[in-house]
């Protein structure tokens, strides 16, 4: 076997093809709707009585799927090889729980859409910077560790829950659920663009479209459970999430999934 060999062996995540970001943008919109079925629609965060405060919906969504989330990841650390079920399992809890922290910042705790993508990009980036001191490599591609894989899905929640901010900021100013699904597609065919025809890092285009994903999930997520008054289709949340995780089994039945070797670069 030859060291790329041995390095996918022992890599836990999955390889970055076309399949992997489909069933991610797929993932971050069922996080969406899912964890608004959960606050808003089961926990009535949008209904006229419900609590002001910060002990809220969004609270009890977030140690909901925190808890599953720890489960999850814990799992995924501590298994020995590649399990597509169990990796995208975590990326789902994450994205979920990223949905419900994320409101929970920005309404429950009163800071706004703009501080709330402020703070969690200073913890997006100090998650990275200490991953790439304590082992100096942020590459996905080695991910192989207990240690590295700590710091990957404590990067990749952190992200999750800046996505749904930053979907969130722009959905509700001049744009738009539509427009600002579009805004996010845009960014993230750029990204694509630089990738093919540019030697940019490929550890700086990995993050930059694992984190610009989120929004767009999130986005085309309100848009699909919004209310028609507020610009949304009104479907319903948790059917609308039902119908996503199907998508997502059939995707991941479908698609070939493997430990692969992600640009480190």
């Amino acid at each position: 076997m030859t060291r790329d060999e041995l390095k996918a062996a022992a890599s836990k995540v999955p390889a970055v093809t076309l399949g992997f970001w489909i069933i991610k943008i797929l993932a971050t919109t069922l996080g969406e709707t899912g964890g608004d079925s959960v606050t808003m629609s089961w926990l009535g965060e949008t209904t006229a009585d419900a609590p002001h405060s910060w002990v809220s919906g969004y609270l009890i969504g977030t140690a909901l799927f925190g808890a599953l989330l720890i489960v999850l990841a814990c799992a995924q650390i501590r298994a020995r090889v590649f399990k597509a079920w169990l990796y995208w399992a975590t990326i789902i809890a994450s994205t979920t729980a990223g949905t419900t922290l994320a409101d929970f910042a920005t309404r429950s705790l009163g800071i706004g859409y703009s501080g709330g993508s402020l703070l969690l990009l200073t913890c997006v980036l100090l998650s990275l910077l200490a991953w790439y001191r304590k082992l100096g490599t942020i590459a996905a591609d080695t991910v192989t560790s207990p240690e590295a894989e700590t710091f990957y899905w404590v990067t990749i929640t952190f992200s999750q829950t800046l996505g749904t901010a930053l979907g969130d900021w722009l959905a509700n100013g001049s744009l738009g659920y539509p427009g600002s699904a579009l805004v996010f597609g845009t960014a993230l065919a750029v990204l694509a663009g630089l990738y093919f025809w540019t030697p940019i890092s490929r550890v700086f285009l990995f993050w930059a479209a694992f984190i610009v994903t989120r929004p767009l999930g999130a986005t085309v997520g309100d848009f699909l459970d919004k209310p028609v008054a507020k610009g949304g289709l009104e479907f319903s949340r948790p059917l609308a999430s039902a119908v996503l995780a199907m998508a997502i089994v059939l995707l991941i039945l479908g698609v070939r999934q493997r430990a692969g070797r992600h640009p480190d670069s």
